[in-house]
């Protein structure tokens, strides 16, 4: 997977972008399947706006408790500690926010700029 987006960006010509942007969507794939093992995800690698957004969609079920919720996040957002040092090189940003959606998910994220 982290070849393939290397190879996407040098044909884009955002080479630049691709050890970081491998190991960003790396890390953000790990974090689904960690907390959303047997399940599917979909990734996404967009240039918009000047910036490169990779995006992870989970299929993380949602906590009936806030509590649990929060809780949860912030379990997941602490394994993200190699992202936010990836993407804090890139002057960029990275989260997490629940899919709004009858079966719960989450969508992580992280914005990479040049």
């Amino acid at each position: 997977m982290a070849r393939s987006v290397t190879s996407l960006l040098n044909r884009h010509g955002l080479s630049d972008l691709g050890e970081t942007a491998a190991l960003a969507a790396s890390e953000l794939v790990a974090g689904a399947y960690r907390f959303t093992p047997d399940r599917e995800m979909v990734l996404r690698v967009r240039w918009q706006y000047e910036a490169l957004r990779i995006v992870v969609y989970d299929q993380h079920p949602a906590h009936a408790a806030p509590a649990a919720a929060e809780e949860c996040r912030d379990r997941r957002s602490r394994s993200m500690w190699l992202l936010a040092a990836a993407v804090d090189s890139h002057g960029g940003d990275w989260g997490l926010a629940p899919v709004l959606t009858p079966g719960g998910g989450t969508k992580s994220w992280a914005l990479l700029h040049r």
